[in-house]
């Protein structure tokens, strides 16, 4: 099992330090990741916990599922690899067509 965790559901302005605290009361928390919007630097209402250790993880799981912070009902579960996408855009139908319209 990993020890990374994916903590959705947050409010936008939950910051990396107030996750850090709260998780640091199921065990040691190694990286605290807010994941933010590219253009507009705003969150997105999810973060990456990473914890020392597998129990550290199930602990934190454990204890902070579905609690509620900030009028949020918070998920925590472990994070699961990111799933490769297709690059460009426009999946498996090409680009556009360069052809004129009548």
């Amino acid at each position: 099992m990993n020890s990374k965790l994916y903590v959705g559901n947050l409010s936008y302005g939950t910051s990396a330090d107030e996750l850090r605290t709260l998780f640091s009361e199921a065990g040691t928390v190694t990286e605290v990741a807010v994941i933010k919007d590219r253009e507009t630097g705003l969150s997105k209402g999810f973060a990456f916990v990473t914890m020392e250790s597998q129990n550290d993880a199930e602990n934190a799981i454990r204890l902070f599922n579905g609690k509620s912070i900030g009028n949020r009902e918070i998920k925590v579960n472990i994070a699961r690899p990111r799933e490769e996408r297709p690059q460009g855009g426009f999946g498996n139908r090409g680009g556009r067509g360069g052809g004129r319209r009548y």
